[in-house]
């Protein structure tokens, strides 16, 4: 056995008891839910990195490419997810216990903010989930992103009251449309979504592309360790990751929160008063341990379980020396990313993912002007030869 294997071996061992240990604290001190949220957590890190999936990589493949594969893998998930959880919340309770959906308000701080975040994807090179993916899988320019990220998700929520007094609006399609009616308008939204991106593919490349070439089919049972699991599979795990999350947490699957408690427990540290600001005045978690804190145990799982895909994959290889201009760019984005999302009531997962699969209107308008961010911010780097 070389060195290398040695190595490998120990790193995927250090991984695995980094998950146990993560999991039987969270235990200890908040709880078995918290625990299992944790272990959701891990099952999302490790679909995220297995499956190779990433909602920043289907947009710039698209924009940059006609490339509309991920964009219809997360039409897919949205429709989906939709089908399942519309009823549910529309009910109020799964298996005996109340749960809420993530309504949020529409106005100018989401568009505005959800259009910062879409710059913050060109820049920073990733979304929020992708920001604890590819950290946890061991890219360090990512990890600077996420920095980044904690830094303007505080100075959001320091200014999120502001925000909030601007005028919005608050509407529930299943409330407007009924159960039914609501979720007709969804999918349809998802369809054309679908449908426009074949067009403009099979314009560019004269076909409907492939999730999956030959060589990849032909890995077989090792695709569930390389790297190259389906994406039906991927699709499904998801969905059922966020459908646990529903369950044990009593609402759907967020990320930012996390950041924004995360950032200002640092502050309070250093003896900065953060409890006065108007934004800890309703969020939860500041005098607690962030075990008790159900978006950051998720976090964390998914930071652990990209870790031990990554491990698994042997692709866990931090680069060290980056160019000061990346550096720079992965900072700004980063700020971008958790600026837009605090004033924008959400990023990718929270506001478009869980938002739309919640019946949010507000879903549909973060999904449009972050994509024009998007558009945006890669004529900006194209521009400046960024």
């Amino acid at each position: 056995m070389n060195k290398s294997t040695t190595t490998s071996d120990f790193g995927r061992l250090l991984s695995l008891l980094i998950a146990a240990a993560l999991v039987f604290s969270v235990y200890q001190v908040a709880g078995l839910n918290n625990a299992l949220l944790t272990l959701v957590g891990l099952l999302i890190g490790l679909t995220l990195i297995f499956g190779n999936f990433g909602f920043t990589g289907g947009w710039v493949a698209w924009i940059n490419r006609k490339d509309g594969r991920g964009l219809r893998a997360q039409m897919l998930i949205i429709g989906l997810a939709s089908l399942l959880f519309y009823p549910i919340l529309a009910g109020g309770t799964l298996f005996g216990n109340d749960v809420r959906g993530f309504v949020t308000p529409f106005g100018i701080s989401t568009i505005f903010g959800s259009f910062l975040f879409g710059l913050g994807m060109q820049f920073g090179g990733c979304c929020a989930s992708g920001a604890l993916s590819w950290a946890g899988g061991g890219s360090t320019r990512i990890l600077i992103t996420l920095t980044g990220f904690i830094v303007g998700a505080v100075w959001g929520a320091y200014d999120l009251p502001f925000w909030q007094s601007l005028p919005a609006l608050r509407v529930d399609l299943t409330n407007e449309f009924g159960v039914f009616g609501g979720l007709s308008v969804t999918l349809i939204l998802c369809a054309l979504v679908a449908l426009v991106t074949l067009g403009f593919e099979k314009k560019r490349h004269g076909k409907i592309l492939a999730f999956h070439d030959e060589a990849t089919l032909s890995q077989g049972w090792q695709r569930l360790y390389k790297g190259y699991w389906p994406v039906v599979a991927v699709i499904g795990l998801l969905i059922l990751a966020n459908f646990l999350t529903l369950a044990f947490a009593g609402r759907p699957w967020g990320v930012t929160s996390a950041f924004a408690l995360w950032g200002s427990k640092a502050l309070a540290a250093s003896g900065i008063d953060v409890s006065t600001w108007g934004y800890w005045q309703t969020a939860t978690g500041l005098d607690q341990s962030i075990f008790f804190h159900i978006t950051s145990v998720m976090n964390l799982g998914i930071l652990v379980g990209s870790l031990i895909a990554a491990q698994m994959m042997g692709t866990f290889k931090p680069v060290w020396n980056i160019a000061p201009k990346l550096i720079i760019m992965s900072l700004i984005g980063g700020l971008l990313l958790g600026y837009g999302s605090r004033i924008a009531y959400g990023c990718n997962i929270g506001a478009f993912f869980s938002g739309i699969s919640s019946a949010s209107l507000s879903g549909w308008i973060w999904f449009v002007s972050a994509f024009i961010g998007n558009i945006a911010g890669a004529s900006m780097k194209k521009r400046f030869s960024l």
